[in-house]
């Protein structure tokens, strides 16, 4: 083998390893929701509920806004899956409390066309999850008996998962 051959394969295992120190720069590495934390806000999210002597269904999606997990209590009308899917999701998405969203949309006409947007639910009862300051994911709660309700069965479990969010 010549010298001029044997570089070759130096060259290239020198440009394979600029790649390798390049990449990590291009990676992201950010909080989400984990399964294990979406089944605790769902658990502590009913418990609130059931603490008022309520019913609901309550989902969480993570920061990509797909859904990661998703409770209904017996005799919840099925409609209600979905609107605590869509509250968590509108949440998730306008990083608001669709409670407030909705007031906003109700009040400000430049926000009114928010009801067009098919993905978005502006009903209260979603609200987003944040650690540091960031948007993490969102849960929503539907069926508990209004806006309020479902709004604060999902702000008692916050409180109590991720006390650094208010």
């Amino acid at each position: 083998m010549s010298i001029r051959t044997a570089r070759l394969p130096l060259l290239g295992l020198a440009l394979c390893a600029a790649n390798a120190f390049a990449a990590p720069a291009q990676i992201e590495q950010r909080q989400d929701v984990s399964l294990a934390l979406a089944n605790q806000l769902l658990d502590a999210t009913l418990a609130a509920c059931h603490a008022d002597g309520r019913s609901a269904v309550a989902a969480v999606v993570d920061r990509g806004g797909n859904l990661v997990a998703v409770q209904r209590d017996d005799n919840v009308g099925p409609h209600n899956t979905l609107a605590a899917q869509r509250k968590a999701y509108t949440a998730l998405s306008t990083k608001t409390a669709t409670r407030l969203l909705a007031e906003r949309a109700r009040s400000n006409p430049e926000a009114e066309n928010l009801n067009t947007l098919d993905e978005l639910l502006l009903l209260g009862g979603g609200v987003p999850l944040q650690v540091d300051g960031e948007v993490i994911g969102a849960i929503g709660v539907a069926g508990a008996g209004g806006a309020a309700i479902d709004e604060g069965c999902a702000l008692q479990a916050i409180a109590q998962l991720l006390p650094q969010t208010h």
